[in-house]
């Protein structure tokens, strides 16, 4: 499987760090760090992890966005974990992180540009 994580950096100084293909053991450990490292690299005020690529995610892929959330935490930088599948929308809301990355913040908000399913169509409206 084919596995990959880019990390850009937006004009406001947002950070995106978009996930392609499967979360899980083999990578975990490479999306924490890529969270934590555009974190100490670019000290933006807002991090998000972009999931519209990412087909899969097992526990050690939800550690992974946990130990992002807690780097982005103690640096005091906004933490959004942005387009997820509404299967990936379904595991954060039962494990009740969903309210931890954001993601009932853009629902009350009804900011819909985050807000969008694997086929780019809007969610939660």
């Amino acid at each position: 499987m084919d596995n990959s994580i880019r990390t850009t950096l937006a004009d406001d100084g947002a950070v995106t760090v978009t996930v392609v293909g499967e979360i899980d053991f083999s990578n975990s450990d490479e999306v924490a760090e890529a969270i934590r490292d555009a974190i100490a690299d670019w000290s933006p005020p807002t991090v998000h992890v972009d999931l519209r690529d990412a087909t899969f995610i097992d526990s050690t892929g939800l550690g992974a966005l946990i130990e992002g959330y807690r780097a982005a935490t103690e640096s005091n930088v906004r933490y959004l974990v942005i387009n997820p599948s509404p299967t990936f929308r379904r595991v954060l809301t039962v494990t009740g992180l969903s309210e931890f990355f954001g993601l009932t913040e853009m629902l009350e908000s009804g900011d819909e540009a985050l807000l969008k399913d694997a086929n780019g169509a809007a969610t939660g409206t």
